[in-house]
């Protein structure tokens, strides 16, 4: 049976595992620094949590230090650009006080005699700081693209209703401003934009049960991607403007530690007794299942895909899941095991324990598996919106990042490097990403700097340097 546990020797690998080559190939930092065709002034990014800087399963003020926007403007000011403030957390913790689902940053504790990501409690209320604004990182965590041009996402008073974000009515400038429209009040000479991984994302990481719908891909402004994000992009890049910018389009989420640390078939090594046990507690069902097969309500390919069986030993058996889009069958519950097509989610790794009788006894959650239909669906939505977002940034001649296939190629056994120094995309010890499995660690969003830059010098004949990727912080070890 699999454990989620970080040993020492796993930490000892992360902390030295090198390379003899670097994947930034294309460093300009031993040419003179230039703007090139690009106006680097007035700096602004927008975004989702990926753009605050949130990590550990928070926004704190430490990840939002190093946040990807804060690193290319570093670089920017050698090259003429200007002020870049963000609304920084009034503390190192992160969450807020007295609002149900933002719990404080995740840390390293030792849980049963192993290291485990623990959430901590918030440290504050949630503060309001408009009065430094503007601010140029302009990511609001849990943003969805329709909520960049939403009139009063910052109002508190929308809050309980859902139809605000504390994140933005911490530095709002009204109760009806929108967040697209804070930024361009600042004339903007350049714009960053990263935006839609929202719209897929709470679909997958619900485990698709229904609580947080993927955004459809057609639709009128504001319901469809393809539309809203069309209107984004001309709001903020209209047509005869002279702003520069580049767009980011949005990774599959099975390529992040999230969908991938826990095995889609997770129990090897049980014991004949563990085994015992699972077959017995689901022997009534089976013989259901057998009945249906005999009476025709089944055929033997539905059976066998439904029949619920474990093995001791070294076999990898699924965990038991109910499955929704099984067909309906008076009296038989919708149970299988999953198959290597399934991703059981991060969230599910304190349910499969042995002390549970391998964790399946009981079936998981909806929300705590994403199944090849419903990873289906968001590869598909995915591709959808990635295909307007390249034909938006071609039409606009913007630049353009393929943040998808940088995270296929982190997770990639060969992973990235930097000086020396291996990055993948495996939970905690690839380096890159952080304890909460989707956002990244200082140094994923460092790589993350250094794909917009190396795109932005592309574009706009700019040549900024790239960051040290190694300076910046991983997971932090008690």
């Amino acid at each position: 049976m699999k454990k989620i546990i970080i040993s020492t020797i796993a930490v000892s690998a992360m902390l030295f595992t090198v390379s003899c080559n670097t994947d930034f190939d294309t460093d300009v930092k031993d040419i003179v620094v230039t703007n090139g065709e690009a106006d680097f002034s007035k700096f602004i990014s927008l975004g989702n949590s990926l753009t605050s800087g949130y990590r550990d399963g928070a926004l704190y003020s430490g990840g939002q230090n190093e946040s990807f926007p804060s690193m290319i403007a570093q670089q920017m000011r050698l090259a003429g650009g200007g002020e870049f403030k963000q609304p920084l957390m009034p503390n190192n913790v992160g969450g807020f006080i007295g609002i149900t689902g933002f719990p404080g940053k995740l840390e390293l504790k030792m849980v049963n005699g192993a290291l485990s990501p623990v959430a901590n409690n918030p440290a504050a209320a949630l503060d309001n700081v408009s009065a430094g604004r503007p601010y140029q990182n302009m990511g609001v965590p849990g943003a969805k693209v329709s909520h960049l041009l939403a009139a009063g996402y910052g109002n508190a008073a929308g809050l309980p209703f859902g139809l605000a974000n504390p994140y933005f009515v911490r530095f709002a400038s009204s109760a009806t401003a929108s967040v697209v429209g804070d930024a361009l009040a600042q004339n903007p000479t350049f714009v960053s934009l990263w935006i839609g991984n929202n719209d897929v994302l709470g679909y997958a990481t619900s485990g698709g049960d229904g609580s947080n719908p993927i955004t459809p891909v057609d639709g009128a402004v504001g319901v469809g991607f393809t539309n809203t994000y069309t209107t984004l992009v001309n709001t903020i890049f209209p047509t005869g403007t002279t702003r520069k910018g580049i767009v980011a389009n949005i990774p599959n989420v099975t390529n992040v530690p999230f969908f991938t640390r826990v095995p889609a078939m997770p129990l090897t090594n049980l014991t004949d007794a563990q085994v015992s046990q699972l077959n017995t507690a689901y022997a009534t069902y089976n013989a259901g299942l057998a009945q249906a097969k005999s009476l025709g309500a089944i055929n033997d390919a539905e059976y066998q895909k439904r029949l619920i069986k474990f093995t001791a030993g070294a076999v990898a058996n699924g965990a038991v899941i109910a499955d929704k889009d099984l067909s309906t069958v008076p009296g038989l519950p919708k149970y299988r095991q999953t198959t290597s097509k399934d991703y059981i989610l991060l969230t599910a790794s304190t349910v499969l324990t042995p002390q549970a009788g391998g964790g399946t006894s009981v079936p998981l959650e909806d929300k705590l598996v994403l199944t090849e239909a419903e990873a289906a669906k968001v590869l598909t939505a995915t591709a959808a919106y990635n295909t307007t977002i390249r034909s938006l940034a071609d039409s606009k001649g913007l630049a353009f990042v393929d943040m998808n296939e940088k995270m296929i190629e982190l997770n990639s056994k060969s992973g990235i490097s930097w000086n020396g120094v291996k990055y993948t995309a495996t939970f905690v010890t690839g380096g890159a990403f952080s304890l909460d499995g989707v956002h990244l660690t200082g140094r994923g969003y460092a790589i993350v700097a250094n794909e917009f830059i190396k795109s932005i010098n592309k574009k706009y004949r700019s040549t900024l340097p790239q960051v040290d990727v190694n300076k910046y912080s991983g997971v932090t070890f008690p």
